[in-house]
């Protein structure tokens, strides 16, 4: 059974950029790229429960940049991948993901 939410064009650009460019999200973002993963596979990559990779997926799983379905009992996640690309190459979106880049780079120097 697939759950899925509303589905809505009307979120916050810069909280999706937040949750895209946080350094453990971006990198299990990468891993939904190559395909459908379970949620305890994720949890493993980064030594956490579950709960928490829900947490930091929780927005983009509400805007459906992510999508969540049950198989067996275990959660799986897979991306949106056509409404991530179209939001990365939005210009405005973009800019502001190189924004939010420098804003993490001048607190890590």
């Amino acid at each position: 059974m697939k759950i899925f939410k509303k589905m809505t064009e009307d979120f916050d650009r810069e909280k999706i950029i937040d949750c895209m460019f946080d350094s453990v999200t971006s990198s299990l973002l990468s891993e939904l790229e190559e395909g459908e993963k379970p949620c305890s596979f994720l949890a493993n990559l980064n030594s956490i429960p579950e709960s928490e990779v829900l947490e930091m997926f929780s927005y983009l799983i509400e805007c459906n940049f992510i999508f969540k379905k049950f198989e067996n009992e275990k959660c799986i996640l897979y991306a949106n991948s056509e409404k991530l690309s179209t939001f990365i190459e939005q210009n405005e979106n973009f800019d502001g993901a190189i924004n939010a880049l420098e804003k993490m780079d001048s607190y890590l120097n």
